[in-house]
């Protein structure tokens, strides 16, 4: 099954997730040195499952790719593919796809003593303040940034 295209934005696309199919990748097993070189591995023996690994709750898991940058001060950058899971309840600092009365938007959520913040993570952007007059659904929290170089 592949996935479907559900939302199409100026800040973020969604579609839908599909697990059906298991695709098993080598994997080293002690990791990539960042620091000092290690000693090479004349053999991998270990995989990973990335469905398996990224995808906790298959049927409330979509994925999103990111247009724009007002999040790229956290490391979220236009064309990144998020995995979004509708089945985790909002909390404050989580990073959210959020409908604004209507619109969708990436943000990270900010519970205040009176009101809720959609924060940016760019300083070119502003916070957006949710009153009694917006309508809000907390789409869903991201779990995973997929980055390509």
């Amino acid at each position: 099954m592949t996935a479907l295209k559900l939302h199409s934005g100026k800040e973020l696309d969604i579609y839908s997730s599909s697990t059906d199919t298991e695709l098993k990748l080598p994997m080293m097993p002690t990791g990539i040195s960042a620091g000092f070189p290690s000693p090479a591995m004349d053999f991998i023996d270990l995989s990973i499952d990335l469905n398996k690994h990224l995808v906790k709750h298959p049927s409330s898991t979509f994925y999103g790719r990111v247009n724009g940058n007002s999040m790229k001060d956290l490391g979220i950058h236009d064309n990144d593919l998020l995995v979004i899971d509708r089945s985790l309840e909002p909390q404050n600092g989580k990073i959210a796809v959020c409908s604004i009365d209507g619109d969708f938007t990436l943000k990270k959520i900010q519970v205040e003593k009176d009101c809720v913040m959609l924060m940016p993570a760019n300083e070119k952007y502003k916070p957006i303040k949710v009153t009694a007059d917006n309508e809000l659904i907390i789409w869903g929290i991201v779990t995973h940034v997929i980055k390509s170089f």
